[in-house]
């Protein structure tokens, strides 16, 4: 996703990345110069890179990603130092690193050779995510007392002699640390419901602490004097406990790095950007959020460059055989513009053998071929099955409507003429200002809005027929090397096509402005969301809300209806935050203030890309935002006066990167 953002970028190989790195750092005074590149695009866009480093002394950062060794990790920082860029270092966040990769390997070669007779494993699954080369499940097997503490029974609970329920988060008290080291109280939220343990109170049970209660384990870490405590409680973080900034002296730049040799394929790891290592695969709700890059749902594939796939003779869902130092999987493929070529990008977390009802059996094990080896060599052959991917999003050509306006900033819109009606709105009048700046394409705004408004899954053969039901889609576009991003609510348009042609007056404006769907006037006609330009209108085929589970009623938000089969629904603004937000400003006799009323969408964008509140407000954020030159509405030729506006995406390309 940060490439798909940058304004610049050149897509390669992770070892073509690193001497890319060696190159432009020896231009700029960093270490030895390893000749130049065979690729002439390289060698220009080197060029220009180190043009622009220059000429951002003090301001230009060198960031080295997860695939980078750590050779090239000291040389990035070195660089990073020779432009004086804004960097600065604190303690590490880890109390004790290590290497994980040597760690695990250490204690295979222990239970290989018997010197281990009591092994117990924290909120981990071995059995299932470590490296293919150590066969850690079938090692377990030689260990006399195999111990798992885990939320679920998974690949590692079923293959250990023990399984102990694990207390969920919300369950237990703990502790945990950001990512600049600030400590935070990890507080229960509810009663264990099924006579869970902490990792706190099976450790204490092992080490025969004098106490086992986690709430007094954690308090004799953090606790201090009960003023203190109770502070930390309360500001949910532990004052004065984050990392403190260190000296670092200048890095050193390694010596003469070995170019690595090219291997044809290369495969690349990566956790998937929904179920992350394999820890949600049995989530519905992440199964089937579309990814990010590719729109893909409830599976994984072998992602590869359209170069690379005709070079291998290989189209979207043709199954491949894999293979990485005589270990093989059957894999689906999908092609995937900017993706580089030479490369297999895998990713990880699914082919679960022990998830749960949803996500086992889901997409190929990746982690069968996954070995301590970095980057290994691949070779690819094909079948001659197909597998069927789900896609939601197959056409990412905006054909020349520009759905995301760029570049140019807006005119002063002439006002058009309209047979409907003007409203007035003497309260409130809510809208939404999305910046297409900010928006970075994750989706969690999709997730949210599913969890604040009781929206059902319904699987992968409904979603490949196009019924996915979110109120709120992230759209991808391809315009040239860029890939864009707009998410896409209700308008609530002023003049909502939607409304004239309900037959029973079941969508509708209310007071504020809100085009609202009464879910017991729905007869399921479906005549609104044919006349719906955005396509933001979902209707409940089946009966996709499970009403049969006693367990996933916890689920539900109980502020909002859970719909039946026939009925159409849609985005709310999140009309329940709005009404609880009225009724605390009607108890203190005043009117929302801006900020108070935050939609679901809004506040868990980590951009803050999306802005929400009272038009009528001037002061608001919402109406700085639409005072913006850059404010535009979607399908603005059709009259329809949205609620919702965007933010044109502006870009700041560099020509010589072009």
């Amino acid at each position: 996703m940060t490439g798909a953002y940058a304004d610049a970028r050149l897509a390669r190989a992770p070892h073509e990345i690193e001497a890319a790195l060696m190159r432009i750092a020896a231009r700029l005074g960093v270490g030895a110069d390893p000749g130049r590149g065979a690729d002439a695009t390289l060698d220009r866009w080197e060029a220009a890179v180190v043009k622009a480093l220059d000429g951002a002394r003090g301001h230009a950062l060198v960031v080295a990603g997860p695939n980078v060794s750590p050779a090239g990790r000291v040389l990035a920082h070195a660089l990073t130092q020779r432009l004086n860029g804004p960097l600065a270092f604190i303690e590490p966040v880890e109390r004790s690193p290590l290497d994980h990769g040597a760690s695990i390997a250490a204690l295979a070669d222990d239970l290989r050779a018997g010197r281990v007779d009591t092994l117990l494993m924290l909120d981990a699954n071995p059995a299932y995510d470590a490296p293919a080369d150590l066969d850690f499940a079938a090692l377990l097997q030689r260990v006399p007392l195999a111990a798992h503490l885990g939320l679920y029974r998974d690949e590692t609970a079923r293959a250990a002699g023990w399984h102990l329920p694990m207390a969920h988060c919300y369950e237990a008290w703990s502790d945990a640390r950001a990512h600049d080291g600030t400590a935070s109280i990890v507080q229960p939220l509810i009663a264990p419901l099924y006579g869970g343990r902490s990792a706190h109170e099976i450790l204490a049970l092992l080490d025969g602490a004098g106490t086992r209660n986690g709430h007094a384990l954690v308090r004799a870490t953090w606790g201090g004097e009960d003023a203190a405590w109770r502070d930390s409680l309360r500001r949910g973080s532990v004052a004065g406990s984050a990392a403190h900034p260190v000296a670092v002296p200048g890095a050193r730049p390694p010596g003469p790095m070995p170019v690595p040799a090219a291997p044809p394929l290369v495969a690349l790891f990566a956790p998937d950007p929904a179920v992350d290592g394999g820890a949600f695969a049995n989530n519905a709700w992440l199964q089937e959020l579309p990814r990010p890059l590719t729109s893909l749902t409830w599976d994984n594939a072998a992602l590869i460059g359209p170069a690379t796939a005709q070079r291998l003779g290989l189209a979207d869902g043709a199954v491949a055989r894999l293979r990485v130092e005589g270990r093989t999987v059957d894999a689906p493929v999908l092609v995937v513009a900017g993706q580089a070529e030479g490369v297999v990008t895998l990713p990880l977390g699914y082919g679960r053998r022990a998830a749960g009802g949803v996500g086992e059996g889901v997409g190929f094990d990746a982690y069968r071929l996954r070995t301590r080896v970095a980057l290994p060599a691949l070779t690819v052959e094909r079948t001659g099955r197909t597998h069927a991917l789900v896609v939601r999003q197959k056409e990412v050509d905006m054909q020349g409507r520009d759905p995301v306006h760029i570049r140019e900033l807006a005119r002063e819109r002439p006002a058009q003429a309209s047979m409907y009606p003007e409203r007035e709105y003497k309260d409130y009048k809510w809208g939404m200002a999305i910046d297409l700046n900010a928006c970075i394409g994750c989706a969690a705004c999709t997730i949210a809005c599913q969890a604040e408004n009781n929206i059902p899954v319904v699987g992968k053969e409904e979603v490949a027929r196009g019924r996915s039901m979110h109120w709120i889609r992230v759209d991808r576009y391809v315009a040239g090397p860029r890939t864009l991003f707009q998410p896409v609510p209700c308008m609530h348009c002023e003049h909502a096509p939607c409304e004239e042609v309900c037959p029973v007056g079941a969508t509708m404006h209310d007071s504020e402005g809100l085009n609202v769907q009464v879910y017991n006037r729905c007869i399921g006609t479906r005549f609104c969301s044919n006349n719906c330009p955005y396509k933001v209108r979902r209707f409940n085929f089946l009966q996709y809300a499970n009403q049969q589970v006693e367990s996933l009623k916890a689920l539900q938000n109980p502020e909002v209806t859970v719909r039946r089969r026939g009925v159409m629904e849609k985005c709310s603004y999140c009309l329940q935050r709005i009404t609880r937000a009225r009724i605390e400003a009607e108890k203190a006799g005043r009117r929302i203030r801006d900020g108070e009323m935050v939609t679901a969408c809004q506040a868990v964008c980590p951009t803050r890309a999306i802005r929400f509140g009272d038009l009528n407000d001037p002061a608001s954020d919402v109406v700085a935002a639409k005072a913006s030159p850059l404010d535009y509405h979607l399908l603005e030729e059709l009259n329809t006066r949205p609620r919702t506006s965007y933010l044109r995406r502006v870009l700041n390309p560099d020509p010589e990167l072009e």
